[in-house]
């Protein structure tokens, strides 16, 4: 079961909720860059990490599951979040340029099969990041959190996952490393750069970013049956004379079978 999406927005507004914000942003922000134009969806719980991209995109959209609920954002503006099914998400096929995952996977039913989703409504040039609960990590045994929540997952796993769904993956990082606890919110940008020369292992999070693999599909020809009508009698010669016709005869066709080829030909087999 999801946590609720009343526990996420308390969490993200507590003082250890704010430095995984400004890690976990961080990250996002050095990896896609300016998201001028694009068209940028948020699924899980996303909408702390979503507010750079909202100020330049063309469209952000948060989606946000059944099962965990969904509130108004941004607040005092025109709504841009959605309720939805994970794995029936309610937007057309290649929508998206950008997608950020978060909270997305670890308490998810089915984990590939929302990553199938995702595919689906990625363009082809689009770029996903998903950002998990890393196994090693101390944030994933951290139930005070919404990291020590669900299944955590080590790179690998990850990386298959994705694979799974012919979603290849890219380039990866890590993020999170102070402890999950509140009195060393002052100092997690000491922690943040420490950790990541000393111990990289123990990372809270793990963030993966993948492209969508596409497959050129080489369509197969097809038989189909198609009338052709020849005359009975054959053509006259030039010079030869003309062959009567009895009175009250007509001239009849024979129905002939051909090939018609779809988009690669095949020739008709002879007896």
């Amino acid at each position: 079961m999801r946590r609720d999406v009343l526990d996420l927005r308390a969490f993200y507004a507590a003082p250890l909720g704010r430095v995984a914000r400004e890690m976990l942003g961080r990250k996002v922000a050095e990896a896609w860059g300016d998201a001028n134009g694009l068209d940028v969806l948020g699924l899980g719980y996303a909408t702390p990490f979503l507010d750079e991209a909202r100020a330049k995109a063309r469209r952000v959209v948060a989606a946000m599951p059944a099962t965990q609920g969904v509130e108004v954002w941004p607040g005092g503006e025109r709504n841009q979040a959605a309720l939805v099914e994970e794995t029936a998400l309610p937007f057309p096929n290649a929508m998206f340029d950008r997608i950020l995952a978060v909270h997305a996977l670890e308490e998810a039913d089915d984990p590939a099969a929302v990553l199938r989703e995702i595919w689906r409504v990625m363009a082809p040039s689009g770029r996903l990041i998903v950002a998990v609960a890393s196994r090693d990590g101390v944030w994933a045994g951290a139930e005070s959190t919404p990291f020590g929540h669900g299944r955590p997952f080590s790179r690998s796993q990850l990386e298959s996952l994705l694979r799974e769904a012919d979603l290849e993956p890219a380039g990866w990082t890590r993020a999170l490393y102070a402890p999950p606890m509140a009195f060393t919110a002052g100092w997690a940008e000491g922690f943040e750069q420490v950790g990541a020369r000393l111990w990289p292992r123990f990372a809270g999070l793990i963030l993966m970013e993948a492209v969508k693999q596409t497959f050129a599909v080489k369509p197969r020809g097809t038989r189909a049956r198609a009338r052709v009508f020849a005359p009975v009698m054959p053509p006259v010669p030039a010079g030869a004379a003309p062959v009567r016709k009895a009175p009250g005869t007509v001239r009849t066709g024979i129905l002939l079978e051909a090939v018609a080829a779809g988009p690669s030909l095949e020739s008709p087999t002879q007896p």
